[in-house]
């Protein structure tokens, strides 16, 4: 009896061999590319957010969440900094051109609700017409939805109808009743302006000029800025000093063509080569596990600390110490370990005030659920196409991984001029 079982017992084994391995099979056929996983967390992001403001309802549906020491400022301005600072990350990958991929279409969808946002944001008519024209707030935000157009010109301003250009000019232009403080917020003022610029519309060089001559006094050394004349240890070299300064050089001098007559130190190719070693020093702050050391105020923006880093790859900028496979290994361990399980998000999709999860008091004074859609910014290499370096070749470890796994990793250099 007892060996009828068991030949009985081997035959079923043998039978569900083949199963088992087809069953091993198709998991592995259904493994989630890298690029699968940073695509369907960006759209998950950008969806409920668009969806709604395509049919001027985002203020009307967005779960919107204060932080618990809101500093009592107009509250709708939650909806201007979801919307400008979801576009500023969600452009380089909505300029990429149309194909039938299931990204593909996700993507022409997403540009769809994109463009008829950007009219909805302006339309004085519409239930989302955001706050341009009270509190210092929206030149800001401002800036982000500037950048969304230089970062995605042709794809998301050129498309624009002439009323609805218009329309933007106007709201740029009026923002110059906002004296921004001395800090990271005349970048803020530089960017508005540059766009202008570049649109072909009347700017004000002053308020470029003079942002950029003062950011450069601002450079502290080894890749950082200060935000004002005080060093604060933070992510505001990610967040706005080294990006939106970079982007205003490469306007005003024509990507280092021309030279700025009254400000000669404020030097394009030095601006990135700054970037680049700052890039190099958050590639080693990830740990191996895809953390990174929380630290400073406006930590509630979450992957948003990794703009640079993003920025640079994106623009064929990384340095030659890190390879596209490194890069983006890294950049997919936080991306993976920060959203992989959902609980950044709130019950009606939109994100959660914290870090990692609902974490409402270590938000700032100033923070509010639609200040969390910098979180978008760490993911412009979507911007490259599926054929890319970045995304096909080999996932390569990154400099913690290689060091606390044993092996030989590169020394780490001061950066200096």
């Amino acid at each position: 009896m007892r060996k009828s079982n068991y030949l009985w017992l081997l035959l079923v084994a043998v039978l569900l061999l083949p199963a088992q391995e087809m069953a091993a099979k198709k998991k592995k056929e259904k493994e989630v590319t890298d690029r699968e996983l940073w695509a369907g967390v960006l759209y998950q992001m950008a969806a409920p957010v668009l969806s709604n403001m395509s049919e001027g309802k985002l203020q009307e549906n967005m779960q919107v969440e204060l932080s618990p020491t809101w500093d009592g400022r107009d509250k709708r301005v939650t909806y201007m900094e979801c919307f400008g600072r979801l576009m500023a990350g969600l452009a380089p990958w909505l300029s990429l051109p149309d194909d039938d991929t299931a990204e593909g279409k996700q993507r022409r969808q997403l540009r769809e609700w994109a463009l008829k946002s950007y009219a909805q944001a302006v339309d004085p008519e519409s239930q989302d017409y955001l706050l341009w024209r009270k509190e210092g707030q929206p030149l800001v935000d401002a800036a982000y939805v500037a950048e969304s157009f230089l970062r995605g010109y042709d794809a998301l301003w050129v498309p624009l109808d002439s009323l609805t250009k218009r329309r933007y000019i106007e709201e740029f232009t009026q923002l110059r009743r906002v004296d921004p403080p001395y800090t990271n917020w005349l970048l803020f003022s530089s960017t508005v302006e540059c766009f202008l610029r570049k649109a072909g519309a009347k700017s004000d060089a002053y308020r470029i000029v003079s942002a950029l001559r003062k950011v450069e006094e601002w450079y502290v050394g080894d890749g950082f800025y200060s935000d004002g004349p005080g060093f604060a240890f933070d992510y505001y070299n990610s967040f706005v000093l080294h990006p939106m300064y970079v982007e205003c050089l490469e306007v005003f001098t024509n990507s280092g063509k021309n030279k700025i007559w009254n400000a000669p130190d404020c030097n394009f190719q030095r601006a990135q080569k700054r970037m680049q070693r700052f890039g190099m020093i958050l590639e080693r702050f990830i740990s191996p596990e895809g953390a990174f050391p929380v630290f400073g105020r406006s930590i509630t923006y979450r992957t948003g600390t990794l703009q640079p880093l993003a920025l640079l790859a994106w623009r064929g900028w990384l340095p030659k110490e890190l390879s596209n496979g490194q890069v983006c290994a890294a950049m997919t361990a936080v991306i993976n370990r920060m959203f992989g399980d959902n609980r950044n998000f709130n019950e009606k999709g939109f994100l959660t005030l914290g870090f990692n999860g609902s974490q409402p008091h270590i938000s700032d004074w100033y923070t509010n659920n639609g200040s969390l859609y910098m979180a978008s910014l760490a993911f412009l290499p979507l911007g490259l196409p599926a054929d890319h370096p970045f995304w096909t070749d080999a996932p390569q470890a990154w400099t913690s991984k290689k060091a606390w796994g044993g092996e030989e990793f590169p020394k780490d250099h001061a950066y200096y001029e």
